[in-house]
């Protein structure tokens, strides 16, 4: 089988949802803008021989909706190449490279273009969350019952409804997952805010050193401003200050704003071909995909979902976790990275080293292609060989990447 490459990739800044830097912009005309900033990149590449357009995300609906991949392909100049969009909520991005990863595999495809869009800033109004309570099933409503009677005080340590052959709450918010896996796993407030700190002055030493910049592609608003750093990092962010934080989810939680990612916009691509493009075109391939994995869980630990995909991607690799040079968690929250990481033994000085999503910021759709341009630009920053790339997914799942750098 052939082997599939990664040969470009574009990400814009991450704004701050509806009071950010990109909430003035369409999501749909954001992930256009990000399509061509990677095409760009590829300048022998004829757009004609794209096999698909991919685009991620994590609420497709309202100015997302109607399919947007297609829309993002007429946009962009590609009314000739097809267009689907891809809902896996925090991974949907990473999901259009595997998909692109598995097309090339099997021979069905040279080229493709994979990417995510999110745009929190142009929800529907009471939408913020993935779950509206207007489409629950009620069959689940006794789950939900459970999950509302768990979110004041003295809610106890998670213990997993199934062994009491009840159902688990699938519209559960995520905030309640990270309190779940935080009393199930021990992790304490300090622990978390500790993380954060260490994330938020991570980012900071790397926007000094560069970094950042690097795979920023600028956006250009309608009103002609040009945008081109995120709005997450904070400077001067210390693990003192974040204990000055209120518990967001129950009143006696460890979860805050300052120990989990924001609402953000944002939108990256990812173009993937084969070998035989690589040779004909005579490119220099930014790094190889090597496998993917994807692994279930209760809805209600979602958190912990990096684990099990994570092994599974590392298994078909035939590699470890210790081959890893670079380990990218995708930061939802302090309380569920923290025990991902020691469950799966990640050394702390490999794991997120230039910063993350609490940092940076978590746009749904986006976040998988984004950490994907991260984890390179990290391997090449650094010299490594091997990423991982893993997540924990809404409605209780998890998905996880390797790539070897080139």
């Amino acid at each position: 089988m052939t082997e599939a490459y990664i040969v470009a990739t574009a990400r814009s800044p991450i704004g701050r949802a509806r009071k950010g830097s990109l909430a003035g912009i369409r999501p749909d005309d954001l992930a256009a803008l990000m399509v061509g900033a990677a095409l760009e990149k590829v300048p022998g590449l004829d757009p004609a021989r794209i096999d698909d357009l991919m685009i991620g995300c994590g609420q497709p609906a309202g100015e997302q909706g109607m399919n947007i991949a297609r829309i993002v392909a007429v946009l962009s100049g590609l009314d000739g190449v097809p267009g689907t969009t891809v809902n896996r909520y925090c991974s949907s991005s990473l999901q259009t490279t595997r998909m692109a990863f598995h097309a090339i595999k099997a021979g069905e495809g040279d080229v493709f273009v994979s990417g995510g869009v999110e745009s929190v800033s142009h929800y529907a109004a009471g939408s913020a969350d993935f779950f509206p309570e207007s489409v629950e099933n009620p069959r689940f409503a006794e789950a939900v019952a459970r999950t509302a009677a768990r979110t004041g005080a003295g809610a106890g340590v998670w213990t997993d409804p199934r062994a009491a052959g009840a159902l688990p709450d699938p519209y559960i918010a995520m905030g309640q997952t990270a309190e779940n896996v935080a009393g199930l796993r021990g992790i304490t407030r300090d622990e978390q805010d500790a993380f954060a700190a260490r994330s938020q002055q991570r980012a900071e030493a790397a926007i000094a050193s560069g970094f950042w910049a690097r795979e920023i592609d600028p956006v250009t608003l309608p009103d002609g401003t040009v945008v081109r750093t995120d709005d997450g990092p904070r400077p001067g962010v210390t693990a003192e200050s974040l204990a000055a934080l209120d518990p967001v989810f129950r009143p006696d939680g460890t979860v805050t704003a300052g120990n989990c990612c924001p609402l953000n916009d944002g939108a990256a691509a990812v173009v993937v071909v084969s070998e035989r493009v690589v040779a004909e075109l005579g490119l220099t391939p930014l790094a190889r995909i090597v496998s993917t994995g994807v692994s279930a869980l209760s809805p209600e630990i979602m958190g912990l979902g990096p684990v099990e995909a994570s092994r599974r991607a590392l298994a078909l690799a035939g590699l470890t976790v210790d081959d890893m040079d670079l380990v990218e968690i995708n930061e939802a929250f302090a309380a569920q990275v923290i025990p991902s990481a020691r469950e799966l033994g990640v050394d702390e000085e490999r794991l997120n080293v230039h910063g993350g999503a609490i940092a940076v910021g978590h746009p749904f759709g986006m976040t998988g292609a984004r950490i994907t341009a991260t984890l390179i630009n990290g391997l090449a920053s650094t010299g490594g060989r091997y990423g991982l790339e893993t997540m924990c997914v809404g409605g209780g799942q998890g998905m996880a990447m390797v790539l070897e750098r080139l």
